[in-house]
């Protein structure tokens, strides 16, 4: 025998000898597989003493009157005898009987108790191979029952992580397909199927005479699905609902939400919502029947189809169970199937927004039309751009094409339309003297009054609500401290003037061939604008940004080092817009923008000693996506010495026409010019040859001349920063039914210093048994409001007995590392618990 059994017996025996009493231990080895070693058994408290069949009445002679002290272990190298055959059956009543066979030995090496010896012998065929037998020691298994052998052997033909029927069932399902599954195919090689089918009865209250994968995970899914179904589910699906739905929600959650299941249970979700024609079943339904579930993805898609159809009816008071457009947008983007419709949702919304203004109406004179586009126009200029972004993230457009069309319909004939119109009335009216707000102005205003050393990034055609966003983004940044105002541009709003303004000056003038001077200087060059900046402050310089990227970090210091301006050239917005075959990637080009000029602000104040930036603007722009229309083209009438671009015309002529705004250069630049600006009064475009159409600027309105200007302080020191916490709202010492409600509040709001997380929160037992529903809940609120921040949870427990004796908790851990939050301890208290005990 091998070595190993060897010692595990004489370890067992000594065990047995153990104490001062005198044992008699008989061992009957029917197979006589140890007659040759059990002479080398090193007993410690025991001899040996060989049975003989035809000295039985000697042994008992010997053992009861002639040796009534020692200890013997009695080896017989055959079968034991019936009763009737056997005169030392008196001894074996007040002795103990040895078993040395294969299941014995497994049950000793494995510390299963000797009374589940049968159940290893039904099974022996699993543990005739050592690696198998191995696996199931490593589970490490600490109470053996019937189930947890069965499950034990399961764990080790499924190759699952632990020895728990759950995992064994995931790791069936996931990975492997589900008709012929080779993990099913184990377990019936090794007598267990049945075994396996029962527990899913047990479980999950799955029953069917004919069981197969495919049926049970339909009828895990429609069972997970009746729990957030809120009319009665259709009557094709009722005969797969299992019986203990509390078991399955836990299970279903935990499958979808696991970082190594998920994809499995979508496509798992897929197949399943095919197999019930789950797309045509919904068609009788209300999406409110839907609204809290995600089991499938047809779901989200009957809600956008049903958002989609809301919105072309321009229905915007529409709800679902009370619950806005807006609001059922946020919801679902938190769902499970969030990534594959996160941009479909992003523009639902900002679809909605953009409807809004089908009923804008501007105001009539500048400072009023600035205000309200400072407080909320510029929304609509956001929302519109960052549909036409997410637009361009959807494979297959088809289902929005029409809204696209009121959405540029409404942004473009009613609210640009609409609020050019009224800006340059007003601006005609009033006349560009009466801003206050000049960027000619910015560097008296901005730089020079700076104590400490100020660096300039000037983002080529960052508009307001471009630097909207940024501004957000930093002030989201803990180390950084924004503030956010504006300036109106130049007119024209384009490059050359814009960039001269935004320099040291005395005064800015156009030369009859149309340059651009800054006190007699030109300024179209990085170099021509550095020596100007030095005229002013000696230790400045200028610097294009895309060299800053590339910059090892001691060539950045180098950069800063000693100076007291630097004026950095960013040019990513402009240098896509302006571009024909790359214009309708402009709002791409925004968002980058802006996470390159956070990042940029960062790497200079880390690397750089700097920690003073001031963001801002040449000039802005519009965009619209449809192509331009012959309609929407001027023909101009300047002269051919003019100066003519799409969106403006200077001229030494004064020209008066329908659609058409004239201004004197003079009281834009505040000289003695004596040539105009002549631009269109609405968003047109002058009719000339080449370029781009759909992004321009140049000319007058909100969108190409509020451009912003964010002040940027950058903390020395690290400031500390938290993740949002969650804890409960509800008083709750005792759960008594199966199906529980609790408050939470997310403890503070998302600041500069709470940064929003997620949870997973659930109710386990003291040996970590996940004994509900499972939620990942964001905590991403920003109401300072407390009570806005008060959210309900609802959870479905496992429908099984629960001990008063055992412990068991509300838990919350942060999904990013899994570090505990909170762990609440409750009395699990279900009177109804597993039907009574009698498992109906």
């Amino acid at each position: 025998m091998a070595e190993m059994n060897l010692r595990q017996i004489t370890d067992k025996l000594n065990e047995e000898f153990k104490g001062s009493n005198r044992k008699l231990i008989f061992w009957y080895d029917e197979k006589a597989e140890f007659v040759e070693d059990v002479d080398s058994l090193d007993l410690e408290n025991a001899e040996v003493f060989h049975l003989e069949k035809n000295k039985q009445f000697y042994t008992k002679y010997f053992l009861e009157k002639r040796d009534q002290t020692t200890n013997y272990l009695l080896y017989a190298p055959y079968p034991r005898p019936h009763e009737s055959e056997n005169h030392l059956e008196d001894l074996l009543l007040y002795s103990k009987q040895f078993f040395a066979d294969k299941a014995s030995l497994i049950a000793m090496d494995l510390g299963i108790d000797a009374r589940y010896k049968p159940l290893l012998e039904k099974y022996m065929k699993f543990f005739e191979s050592k690696e198998r037998t191995q696996k199931f020691y490593n589970l490490e298994i600490e109470h053996f029952s019937k189930e947890a052998i069965e499950v034990g052997m399961m764990s080790v033909l499924s190759r699952s992580r632990i020895s728990n029927f759950e995992e064994v069932l995931r790791v069936i399902l996931t990975t492997d397909k589900l008709e012929d599954n080779k993990f099913l195919m184990e377990l019936g090689k090794y007598n267990l199927l049945e075994v396996f089918w029962s527990l899913c009865e047990t479980n999950f209250g799955y029953l069917d005479t004919q069981p197969t994968l495919e049926k049970l995970i339909i009828a895990l899914f429609v069972t997970y699905v009746q729990k957030y179904f809120r009319e009665e589910i259709p009557v094709s699906w009722k005969n797969f609902i299992c019986h203990r739905p509390g078991n399955v929600i836990a299970f279903m959650d935990s499958l979808k939400n696991s970082f190594l299941y998920r994809d499995r249970y979508d496509e798992l979700s897929l197949q399943v919502s095919q197999k019930l024609r789950a797309k045509e079943v919904l068609q009788s339904y209300s999406p409110e029947t839907i609204l809290e579930s995600d089991s499938f993805q047809v779901f989200d898609e009957y809600i956008i189809q049903w958002i989609v159809e809301r919105l072309l009816q321009e229905d915007l008071g529409a709800k679902l169970s009370d619950i806005s457009i807006v609001d059922v947008c946020k919801a679902r983007r938190k769902g499970h199937f969030a990534d594959a419709y996160r941009s479909e949702y992003h523009l639902l919304e900002s679809a909605f927004f953009v409807i809004q203004a089908a009923t804008y109406c501007p105001k009539d004179n500048l400072q009023d039309i600035t205000e309200q586009y400072l407080d909320r126009d510029y929304k609509i200029d956001y929302q519109y751009r960052k549909f036409c972004f997410n637009f361009d993230q959807i494979e297959d457009t088809t289902p929005f094409e029409k809204l696209r069309d009121l959405v540029e319909n409404i942004y473009s004939n009613v609210y640009l339309s609409q609020i050019t119109t009224k800006w340059n009335k007003a601006l005609d009216k009033e006349g560009m003297m009466s801003i206050r707000e000049r960027q000619q102005d910015f560097f008296t205003q901005y730089v020079r009054s700076s104590n400490d050393r100020v660096v300039v990034i000037i983002s080529d055609a960052l508009r307001y609500e471009v630097g909207k966003s940024l501004f957000e983004r930093l002030n989201s940044d803990e180390k950084c401290t924004p503030l956010i105002n504006f300036m109106i541009s130049t007119l024209p709003s384009y490059t050359k003037l814009g960039m001269a303004a935004l320099l040291p000056h005395k005064q800015i003038e156009i030369t009859d061939d149309y340059k651009v001077l800054v006190d007699g200087f030109s300024a179209d060059s990085l170099k021509q604008r550095e020596v100007i900046l030095q005229q002013a402050t000696v230790n400045s310089a200028c610097v294009q940004f895309d060299d800053l990227k590339t910059m090892k970090k001691n060539e950045l210091r180098d950069v800063f080092t000693g100076k007291e301006v630097v004026y950095v050239y960013h040019n990513q917005i402009d240098a896509r817009g302006d571009k024909l075959n790359t214009e309708n990637e402009v709002f791409m080009a925004c968002q980058e923008a802006v996470e390159e000029i956070h990042t940029m602000i960062r790497r200079i104040s880390s690397n750089a000693n700097t920690h003073h930036f001031i963001v801002t603007a040449d000039h802005g722009f519009i965009y619209k996506r449809d192509k331009v229309q012959e309609t929407d083209k001027i023909i101009h009438l300047a002269d051919k010495d003019a100066y003519i671009n799409r969106r403006f015309i200077i001229s030494h002529e004064k020209i008066q026409d329908d659609g058409i705004l004239c201004l004197p250069i003079s009281s834009i630049l505040r000289n003695e010019d004596s040539k105009n600006v002549i631009v269109p009064l609405s968003t047109h475009v002058y009719k000339v040859a080449g370029g781009g159409q759909n992004f321009v600027h140049g000319g007058s309105s909100p969108q190409e001349m509020i451009i912003p200007v964010i002040d940027v302080k950058v903390e020395r020191g690290h400031a500390e920063t938290r993740a949002a916490q969650i804890t409960l709202v509800s008083v709750v010492q005792k759960v008594t039914s199966l199906i529980t409600s609790l408050d939470f509040i997310q403890t503070e709001p998302v600041s500069d210093v709470t940064k929003e997380t997620s949870y997973r929160v659930y109710f386990i037992s003291e040996d970590q048994e996940k004994i509900s529903n499972e939620y990942i809940v964001a905590a991403d609120k920003k109401d300072e409001n407390p009570s806005k921040r008060i959210f309900r949870l609802k959870f479905n427990f496992k429908n099984k007995q629960y001990s008063r004796a055992k412990k068991y908790y509300l838990v919350a851990y942060d999904e990013k590392n899994d570090i505990e939050l909170f762990r609440h301890e409750v009395v699990m208290d279900i009177a109804f618990a597993d039907d009574f005990g009698f498992n109906v």
